[in-house]
């Protein structure tokens, strides 16, 4: 008896146990991989202050417009009404949220790092024909934030060398290693067709209840399609946006049948203001 004692405490002494953590953590990886997330809402914070700092570094390829407080506060101003006018934003009070222009009239796009920092192009203003339509797509990059997709990605991504580098301890600045990685890659741009038509989704329940039409999304999808359709194939300033936020059929009749089956059903001619982003519009550096 006191042999076979001996035997086991030798065994695990001699690396069973941390074998046995690895074999867990390994099994634990791929449990998160499916569609979980393994950061904490705290580092989709840091990571998003990491992107942002590198982004403010990179005026060449992210020119953030500089001065016109009118443009820069009508922005945050759509993005703050989906904020304090939607019951489903689950984290305002811990993503710092901030809203910020790039001017860039040649890229129609707009896009979210974690934590709730929100990019929109000069080009994608200039696109739009009301406003429904940019606060729909605000609402969407909101969602992409709210639904914490990019560290869902990067948990499929990374999964057991990040796993066992916090727990083993050889990666302690993880975070500013991946942000570094995402930024030098563009990899943060990219969402998959699942998580677009999930922020689709949680962009019409921001919108529902509020002045704005809620599929305001859809002349967005209307006018790319009909950029494609006159020139034959996808404008040059409308390939990043394709590139990152895929638009499949089946994602437009995903948003049609999301808003047929709100109560009461929404009237597509009301909730644009039209004009007033008209308005809007000469505002924005030439």
């Amino acid at each position: 008896m006191k042999n076979n004692l001996k035997k086991f405490t030798n065994t695990y002494s001699n690396g069973f146990i941390p074998l046995l953590l690895i074999s867990f953590l390994i099994i634990l990886s791929g449990v998160y991989s499916c569609s979980s997330n393994m950061y904490s809402v705290q580092d989709d914070v840091t990571l998003g202050q990491e992107i942002e700092q590198q982004i403010k570094s990179d005026q060449k390829q992210f020119p953030v417009l500089q001065g016109h407080k009118e443009v820069k506060d009508y922005i945050s101003g759509l993005g703050n009404y989906v904020l304090n006018n939607s019951p489903y934003i689950k984290y305002k009070s811990v993503f710092p949220y901030k809203f910020e222009v790039i001017h860039d009239d040649s890229t129609v796009n707009a896009f979210c790092i974690p934590g709730g920092y929100i990019y929109v192009y000069t080009g994608l203003m200039k696109f739009l024909d009301n406003e429904a339509a940019l606060i729909g797509v605000i609402g969407h990059e909101i969602a992409h934030a709210e639904r914490r997709h990019m560290t869902q990605r990067l948990t499929s991504y990374y999964g057991v060398s990040l796993i066992l580098g916090l727990v083993l301890g050889n990666n302690p600045n993880i975070l500013g290693q991946i942000a570094a990685n995402l930024f030098v890659g563009l990899g943060f741009l990219a969402n998959s067709r699942a998580d677009e038509e999930d922020a689709d989704n949680f962009a019409i329940n921001y919108l529902k209840d509020t002045k704005y039409y809620p599929g305001g999304i859809l002349n967005f999808f209307s006018k790319i399609k009909e950029e494609q359709r006159i020139k034959g194939q996808t404008p040059g300033d409308l390939e990043r946006l394709l590139a990152t936020h895929p638009l499949p059929v089946d994602r437009i009749e995903n948003v049609n049948n999301k808003l047929k089956k709100l109560s009461p059903k929404p009237d597509s001619t009301k909730g644009l203001f039209q004009s007033e982003y008209q308005t809007f519009i000469q505002k924005l550096p030439k």
